[in-house]
């Protein structure tokens, strides 16, 4: 089924004709961000008493919107800095809300005043495909990792099902016919009621849902500090320059712009988190994985956003076992491949120079952070410019002797430049 129509530019993907396709293999690309998804729910509801049917609802009701907005599977995932510090410090609910509001005033200000869009213009492509090279081998150690973990060959949740997973996705790497992910996906839940039959009997109908207290002050300071302040840099680098540079690689001529994904994001924490949402941003690992099995229009978001809130509205009040018995094994497959998908992008990268930092800025990344490695990546990368270090054979030709590429605002194409 198709949807399309001719759209005038409303900012989020240009003038283009916006088609959105509701089939098997948007279906299965829209299960490619769940890996990430459910943990980080399933950590911030079990440990910090955020309320599921609520942040579930919401981000469905995000997915249904992203979607039709930006008409690429543009993905809707917890803020990781925000949910890792709330698990690791006992963060209650109002705090956790209260980090995603400031977060979202932050963005904000950054896309009312344009000043994401000049760092999107002065970036180094290089730099860029070193966060995402960085972001890619993390979700791949992450899922090998949530696969091991298991402890078990051979089970309903072990690294024999996930092995067995992988040589299914594998076989049907390329096929435009059989949904992969979405056999995947249906594996796991049948392991999930075989490993557990019990589970079927908690099933109930309804959602509780109350609106939180964001009255104390103290939970606001502590939000930003400790929330707000280490989710920024990831949020700007990850959820709007890596996808935008991401978007435009997949979807050439409807890739996001910096503002409206900036906007987009703020929007979301603003009107969402004050009923009960997690803290949510998009993010270059979704995209990547969505990708890869098979979402290709903005139509695997809305489906997913769908099943999110009907699940929501219908079963909020006892999903949470269900989440939590969901095999790690099958998840850490999913989170396998979609890591594989956002790293191969960097491929690009053939200049001695741009390698170079690429590779620089992704060590940096995964030694110390995002932030970390994105000021180290472009310090290099503007030493190189400048002709302050000089790492190409003296006698190299022209086209060897240029600086790191950069990055071009609208349309994720390179030039070479001054950063």
């Amino acid at each position: 089924m198709t949807i399309g129509g001719t759209r005038k530019a409303t900012g989020a993907v240009g003038s283009t004709r916006l088609r959105l396709r509701f089939s098997r293999s948007e279906a299965s690309g829209a299960l490619g961000d769940l890996g990430t998804f459910i943990p980080l729910l399933v950590g911030t509801v079990h440990n910090c008493g955020l309320q599921l049917g609520p942040a579930l609802f919401l981000a469905g009701l995000m997915n249904v919107i992203t979607g039709l907005t930006f008409g690429i599977p543009m993905p809707v995932q917890p803020m990781k800095a925000i949910a890792t510090v709330a698990m690791a410090e006992g963060f209650d609910e109002s705090r956790i809300l209260a980090a995603g509001i400031l977060t979202g005033a932050a963005l904000l200000v950054l896309a009312g005043t344009g000043l994401i869009d000049l760092l999107q213009r002065i970036l180094p492509r290089s730099v860029v495909r070193g966060l995402q090279l960085a972001l890619g081998l993390k979700l791949i150690e992450l899922g090998l990792r949530q696969v091991v973990s298991t402890g078990v060959w051979i089970g309903w949740d072990s690294i024999g099902l996930g092995l067995a997973c992988a040589i299914l996705l594998l076989l049907f790497y390329f096929s435009t016919r059989v949904p992969g992910a979405l056999i995947t996906f249906g594996i796991g839940l049948i392991a999930l009621v075989c490993g557990n039959p019990a589970i079927v009997s908690q099933a109930r109908l309804g959602m509780p849902w109350h609106l939180p207290s964001l009255a104390d002050p103290g939970d606001w300071a502590t939000g930003f500090w400790k929330g707000t302040i280490p989710q920024l840099p990831l949020t700007v680098l990850n959820s709007v320059v890596a996808v935008c540079a991401l978007s435009a690689d997949l979807f050439p001529g409807r890739g996001a712009r910096p503002r409206h994904v900036t906007l987009s994001v703020a929007l979301m924490n603003l009107a969402c988190c004050p009923l009960g949402a997690m803290p949510m941003c998009h993010g270059a690992g979704g995209l990547a994985g969505q990708y890869r099995f098979g979402a290709r229009t903005g139509g695997s978001v809305v489906m997913l956003g769908i099943a999110k809130m009907g699940l929501a509205l219908a079963f909020g009040g006892c999903l949470l076992p269900w989440l939590k018995g969901y095999p790690q094994s099958v998840l850490g497959i999913l989170l396998l491949f979609g890591g594989l998908e956002l790293a191969m992008v960097c491929r690009d990268q053939t200049g001695r120079a741009d390698f170079f930092v690429m590779v620089l800025t992704a060590g940096a990344c995964m030694a110390m952070n995002a932030a970390a490695g994105f000021i180290v990546g472009w310090a290099m990368a503007s030493t190189l410019m400048w002709g302050v270090f000089r790492i190409e054979p003296p006698h190299g030709d022209a086209s060897r002797g240029r600086g790191p590429d950069v990055m071009n605002a609208e349309t994720g194409s390179r030039s070479s430049g001054g950063c």
